[in-house]
């Protein structure tokens, strides 16, 4: 893949921020949502990529733009992608005004992204230095332990994320019965997962159940940095586990980070649309001018890009509108 393609993608992932930013504590998530669809594909519209979305805001009958399996792009088809996108990834975080809400986008070489179902995920992932200390069939007590070893650290210095869902109870229970600490996180669990890899971000570790299509794009950002991941698909109703058969997805499967991101091609952006522990929020100034703080990674390079930005939105109608 070109590799100035990771500044374009930028350019995506500001314009959904900027967008989606605009209804922060509006108590109205679709409205944010459809803002960042909507400027997220107007973006993708100026790049010189043949990108197909495997990994979207829905079927071609449920979602106007995004889709999967849409086309998006200029139709080089010498530069031709998978693309996986959260436009708003924490869209009841925003709705509340509440933090650590970004729009997100993983892109890899055509073929290498799986196309997962929009179902549950059960997942498990660390940063860097766990590394091959985790296994999504072992008891969590096993986990906790292996992670601290590698770690060096005691269990009680751990610190879990977890999604504050009731499905979680039995999993709250185990973990703090092993004395680990729990961070609770109330939406978005594609940031916390990327804050596994940065030592200063208090999380060591993700357990839980989650949305698989977030689970890739994840896996997706914890490669780039080096860190691991493994999901099982956990369709909860039959809607869900007829389209897990439509697309012969493995239910039986342990997916590990490489069979979700195939290859040592990835390219990550994420931007910050609320206030976060790694990325701060869209802030909004007068003369229509706007901040935005944004995460690159790209593989193979293993390059981790911070990019600070001031718009002036008069003269950036892509972004504006």
């Amino acid at each position: 893949m070109n590799r100035d393609l990771g500044l374009n993608l930028a350019r995506v992932t500001e314009a959904a921020a900027l967008a989606a930013g605009k209804w922060m504590g509006k108590g109205d998530k679709n409205a944010a949502d459809g803002a960042a669809v909507d400027a997220m594909r107007r973006m993708f519209d100026t790049i010189d990529i043949d990108g197909t979305v495997v990994i979207g805001e829905g079927e071609i009958d449920e979602a106007p733009m995004l889709y999967i399996g849409e086309n998006i792009g200029r139709a080089n088809h010498e530069n031709q992608v998978d693309i996986a996108v959260d436009p708003l990834d924490g869209t009841t975080s925003i709705a509340g005004g509440m933090p650590n809400a970004i729009a997100v986008v993983a892109v890899a070489p055509k073929g290498c992204l799986l196309n997962a179902p929009d179902c549950y995920m059960d997942k498990i992932a660390c940063g860097p230095k766990a590394k091959g200390a985790i296994r999504l069939d072992a008891s969590t007590a096993e986990n906790l332990r292996n992670v601290a070893k590698a770690l060096g650290k005691d269990i009680s210095d751990l610190t879990v994320s977890v999604l504050k869902r009731e499905r979680h109870e039995k999993l709250v229970n185990e973990i703090r019965a092993e004395g680990a600490r729990i961070k609770f996180v109330n939406d978005g669990d594609i940031v916390t997962a990327i804050a596994s890899c940065f030592e200063d971000s208090g999380v060591d570790l993700i357990m839980g159940i989650g949305g698989a299509p977030e689970g890739v794009i994840a896996a997706a950002a914890l490669k780039c940095l080096g860190g691991d991941f493994q999901g099982k698909l956990m369709p909860s109703d039959e809607a869900q586990l007829a389209r897990c058969k439509e697309l012969k997805s493995d239910l039986d499967k342990i997916y590990h980070i490489d069979d979700l991101v195939k290859g040592n091609e990835v390219l990550f952006s994420a931007t910050g649309v609320s206030n976060g522990e790694l990325l701060r929020g869209v802030s909004y100034h007068a003369n229509n001018i706007a901040d935005t703080d944004t995460l690159v990674l790209r593989l193979p390079s293993g390059t981790i890009r911070k990019i600070s930005s001031t718009h002036k939105l008069d003269q950036k109608p892509d972004y504006a509108q």
